[in-house]
């Protein structure tokens, strides 16, 4: 069974296969943390944008150390990058190409890997995942932080079934995308997450029937799923860009630099 070491304190907090999440408090670095997080996948802090660290601490009341190990955190994640001399910027959105590229490698994976979960995963691991699907059921509505713990939980429970096929390299392989939590930035404020509920249940429901075909046909479907949502976004985003010009810091609204 794999796992990362640099798996982000609150993934350990949501979701272990053998224990129940943690009660509060959180400490001031989680609390940080998930306020972050918000703000990133629900573009409070716009992608591309330079996240000023004084600023935030101004915002959050609060001192500019929880903030800096916030940010390393999320920037194992992908979604905040650090540059020498110049301090963090969000991530970019993933382009077209990426997440049609992204849900390509996903569609040969991920299915497989629920099929061999089905077939190898001990009780314990088909507990984790039904407690953390049980525990997203209850986050599909609520304000952005209920939104951003949906978004991690999807993570997580993707990371899971990786991990509970037995096979490292597919749960190395899953894990390294880093890709979960930037395709629900493009989802906010959409109806994805009560469909993505009725879609994990398809999936747990498969596993703990030990159901290998059902397992994998339920994941790909929930990618298919997702790809077809992910569209959808991506075609509103784009006549949003179409009928609204550049900034006029020759920034695009995808946070990257306008061509010239």
């Amino acid at each position: 069974m794999v796992t990362s070491n640099q798996d982000p304190v609150s993934f350990a907090r949501l979701a272990a296969f053998d224990d129940k999440r943690p009660t509060y408090p959180q400490s001031l670095v989680e609390l940080t943390y998930e306020r972050l997080l918000s703000m990133l996948v629900t573009m409070r802090i716009a992608p591309g944008a330079h996240i000023s660290i004084e600023a935030l601490a101004r915002q959050l009341e609060i001192s500019q150390t929880p903030i800096r190990e916030a940010l390393t955190l999320l920037e194992a994640q992908k979604l905040a990058y650090k540059t020498p001399n110049v301090g963090f910027r969000a991530a970019d959105l993933l382009t077209r190409q990426e997440v049609h590229d992204l849900f390509e490698l996903r569609l040969l994976i991920e299915p497989a890997a629920a099929a061999f979960a089905a077939e190898k995963a001990n009780d314990a691991a088909l507990r984790s995942l039904a407690d953390l699907a049980e525990e997203m059921s209850g986050q599909q509505t609520g304000n952005e932080l209920a939104y951003a713990q949906f978004a991690e939980g999807d993570a997580k429970l993707h990371h899971l079934v990786a991990a509970a096929s037995g096979n490292r390299f597919i749960a190395e392989t899953v894990e390294g995308l880093h890709a979960h939590l930037h395709i629900f930035r493009f989802l906010f404020k959409t109806n994805a997450t009560a469909k993505a509920v009725q879609e994990h249940e398809a999936i747990i429901n498969a596993l703990l029937a030990r159901d290998p075909a059902a397992a994998g046909q339920a994941m790909r479907d929930h990618l298919q799923a997702s790809r077809e949502r992910m569209n959808l976004a991506l075609e509103e985003q784009e006549r949003t860009v179409a009928a609204d010009p550049a900034p006029e810091d020759g920034r695009t609204r995808r946070g990257r630099t306008r061509r010239r």
